[in-house]
């Protein structure tokens, strides 16, 4: 082979394994103003002073990966936004858990390694994209959040949307506190 042949199987390889990077195709990331998982952004980095903490609560938040949408039972999958939001104006809320379920209650995947802070005002979005379909119509996430006192209890929503045929479709749900 010669130099040039060399050179464009090269860059053609290149292109190739760019193509399979997953982060390249991961929404969160390539829709944060950093192009960084907005989840690995937050997380905390060092040792947080936990002994003054006294609001500790986790929440059930439904997610649906798909809805049937008529008689014929179509399945449709859908995406969901999870959004995490801070509602004080000058105190952070620690986020130790956001694990997703499936239908069945089976874990599928735990998004934390660390606990993440998300600072006074701010808010956590994460996509659960349409092709993620394990979840299914039962899907949901549980959050464990905690902060100095009540007063950094967030709003936790989700948002699906999908489409079918000609029609589009929207709705949300709301984060319900667990009993323990």
């Amino acid at each position: 082979m010669n130099k040039r042949s060399i050179s464009v199987l090269l860059f053609a390889v290149i292109v190739l394994l760019s193509g399979c990077d997953p982060s390249a195709q991961d929404p969160n990331v390539t829709l944060s103003e950093n192009q960084q998982d907005p989840i690995e952004a937050l997380e905390v980095t060092s040792d947080v002073d936990r002994s003054q903490f006294s609001y500790k609560e986790t929440f059930y938040v439904p997610i649906y990966s798909d809805i049937y949408t008529d008689r014929d039972n179509r399945k449709v999958l859908l995406s969901a936004t999870l959004s995490v939001r801070n509602t004080t104006l000058k105190k952070s809320l620690y986020i130790n858990k956001i694990d997703y379920y499936d239908t069945d209650g089976a874990l599928v995947k735990s998004y934390l390694s660390k606990p993440i802070e998300l600072s006074a005002m701010a808010t956590l979005n994460y996509i659960v994209e349409k092709e993620e379909d394990k979840g299914g119509s039962g899907a949901n996430f549980i959050i464990e959040v905690e902060g100095v006192d009540e007063t950094v209890r967030p709003v936790i929503e989700a948002v699906m949307i999908g489409n079918f045929s000609n029609k589009g479709f929207a709705f949300s749900t709301e984060g319900t506190p667990v009993i323990h």
